[in-house]
């Protein structure tokens, strides 16, 4: 009877920690996702890059609305140094219909995004890493082909407006990384919608 009680207990410990997610200096989970092009991409892809901004996302959340043409900015002004986005869609598309691949390859035609836009079918993806908002960050470092976590959280301090913005945290913490420096602050807290996960 104590064996039966200590290994449920043992199984939901190990359960509450598999479902965690990352923290700053955690070695990144990598993935390999369908894109809106077709194809696959992994984060092996990405080994000669200084590091990796993922940005789990979706078409219909108002904050990712918000943030996009923020998104496709940090792109083109950090892909160059090293730092390209990955967006990632982590929404169940029976819950949210609006997230199916023909709709995200509309978005991304719509919008030019330059960058890819990956569906996480499984719902596996954005479980091993944590995320819980749309959208929600995580800053990659490329540390000798490892990538680790140096940075966690929301794009900057104002979700709805971007002439608003007074602290540009993801653009500071890529600073502080570029200058051999570590983010600080390393984790802030996402703003957005809530990702749409089966039942």
């Amino acid at each position: 009877m104590k064996k039966a009680i200590l290994t449920s207990v043992l199984t939901i410990m190990a359960s509450l920690l598999l479902n965690a997610g990352l923290k700053p200096g955690d070695n990144a989970v990598g993935f390999s996702l369908k894109n809106v092009d077709g194809t696959n991409v992994s984060l092996s892809d990405y080994h000669d890059q200084k590091g990796v901004i993922i940005v789990f996302t979706c078409n219909p959340c108002p904050f990712s609305k918000a943030y996009e043409q923020r998104i496709i900015a940090l792109h083109k002004s950090y892909a160059d140094l090293g730092f390209p986005v990955v967006a990632i869609n982590p929404n169940d598309v029976e819950i949210s219909p609006d997230d199916t691949m023909d709709k995200m390859k509309a978005r991304a035609e719509e919008q030019n995004y330059p960058f890819p836009y990956l569906k996480d079918e499984t719902q596996e993806v954005y479980k091993a890493y944590g995320a819980t908002k749309t959208p929600h960050i995580f800053l990659l470092q490329n540390k000798g082909g490892k990538f680790k976590v140096a940075y966690i959280g929301a794009m900057d301090d104002n979700a709805m407006d971007a002439a608003s913005v007074t602290s540009k945290y993801l653009e500071n913490a890529i600073a502080a990384l570029v200058s051999g420096g570590n983010p600080d602050p390393h984790s802030t807290k996402a703003i957005g919608c809530t990702i749409k996960t089966k039942s």
